[in-house]
């Protein structure tokens, strides 16, 4: 499993065990929460801004308006702006993408369900799967008969898909099953889902269609085309014959024989077509399964569509970036020298390892980077440090009071 930058701890946690951390000063521990609750506003309305962007860029292209108030958007919202902002906020978040070869792997293997999918990937103009987070479980799953296995199964904690369709005119040139699924085209469609199996990724596409496996064609097909041919052939076919041939040369029809044989025969067949019915059945189980799972996505496993979705994704994506800022600054300002990227990397990776059993790839860069942008960091040679605490306050605070100008405006 690759190392991911996602922090997989809540930022107040965090803060407790930063807090920790100042426990004999009172004065620090004091100044340092002060000092995170400045950011985390700070960060808030960075977020309040991407949002508005978003909201403005996307309107034409969302679903859930009605089609004549998008058209007040035309000209308005920006596509290439809207997937720049998107794209921003999703990495903000620690978001990635899914690339084509696991896409893939996917699309061949089940975890769960053990089904098939067909997906025509060309009803989409544009589409891309982006995570964050992933665990194993557990899981008991049916293999034959009445037994069953535990496997332990990957999962996603969090998968936002992004499906841009085409435009009305492309539907109506293509007449497949695309043309009767409930999309309204020149859309853009976003939603969110937790807990996804990483195998079975693929069930959260609309327009995925339940199909037979090769195995379980076989498992139908092959025994039903051997097993009826050689019984048809070996007992059904020679006794009806033979009971034919006797009716018409006047022959005494030994019918003890006959009917045992053609007993024997419809027998065999009965049973033949119970298990071609029971493997039938087994196909239908499955996609009765897969349709608990869609209802379970919908109900359970789905935080965000569309616009709604922005909301999440910033909520992470704010959260992502205080955690790390605020991470970086607690490790440089308790560090008696100044220490390069690298050391600060290896000692905030390896204090999730100790003292929580973590193992995550620390987004140092981009910590470093929200540091010297405030102000609150600095490098010399390679070396990083942090101003100290009450500097800090005074720094933050003067960054806010520039966000609003209004009152030089007034005094000019």
């Amino acid at each position: 499993m690759q190392l991911e930058h996602y922090i997989p701890f809540d930022k107040e946690f965090l803060l407790e065990e930063q807090l920790a951390e100042y426990a004999g000063d009172e004065k620090q521990a004091e100044d340092f929460k002060k000092l995170f609750d400045i950011i985390e506003h700070y960060f808030h309305y960075e977020a309040f801004n991407l949002i508005r962007n978003l909201k403005q860029n996307y309107a034409l292209f969302d679903p859930d308006i009605n089609p004549k108030e998008r058209e007040a958007f035309v000209g308005k919202s920006d596509i290439s702006l809207f997937k720049e902002t998107l794209l921003k906020v999703l990495d903000r978040g620690n978001y990635s993408r899914v690339d084509q070869e696991t896409l893939d792997k996917a699309f061949q293997d089940s975890d769960l369900i053990g089904l098939k999918l067909d997906i025509n990937i060309a009803d989409y103009k544009e589409y891309g799967l982006y995570v964050r987070g992933q665990h194993k479980a557990k899981e008991k799953v049916s293999k034959y008969f009445f037994w069953k296995k535990e496997i332990e199964i990957e999962y996603y904690d969090r998968v936002m898909i992004y499906l841009n369709y085409h435009e009305a005119d492309y539907y109506k040139e293509k007449k497949n099953r695309s043309n009767k699924m409930p999309i309204d085209p020149g859309t853009i469609v976003l939603k969110i889902f937790k807990r996804v199996p990483k195998n079975d990724v693929e069930t959260i596409f609309p327009n995925a269609v339940p199909m037979m496996s090769t195995t379980d064609k076989l498992l139908l097909w092959v025994p039903g085309l051997v097993g009826g041919i050689s019984l048809l052939s070996a007992k059904v076919i020679p006794a009806l014959i033979k009971m034919q041939s006797a009716v018409e040369s006047g022959e005494t029809i030994d019918l003890l024989n006959s009917k045992t044989s053609l007993n024997q025969g419809l027998i065999a067949l009965g049973i033949l077509g119970a298990y071609l019915f029971r493997q039938y059945n087994n196909f239908v189980n499955k996609k009765i399964k897969y349709s608990k799972m869609l209802s379970d996505s919908l109900y359970f496993k789905n935080i965000g569509n569309n616009s709604g979705a922005f909301y999440s994704l910033l909520n992470s994506s704010e959260e992502e970036v205080l955690k790390e800022t605020i991470l970086a600054y607690s490790f440089l300002n308790r560090s008696e020298t100044p220490i390069t990227e690298e050391e600060l990397d290896h000692q905030i990776e390896s204090w999730f390892k100790t003292k929580h059993n973590t193992d995550l790839d620390f987004d140092v860069k981009d910590a470093l980077f929200k540091l010297k942008n405030t102000g609150l960091g600095s490098e010399t040679n390679g070396k990083w440090s942090v101003i100290p605490l009450d500097k800090a306050l005074i720094r933050i605070d003067e960054i806010w009071d520039g966000v609003f100008e209004y009152n030089q405006l007034v005094t000019n």
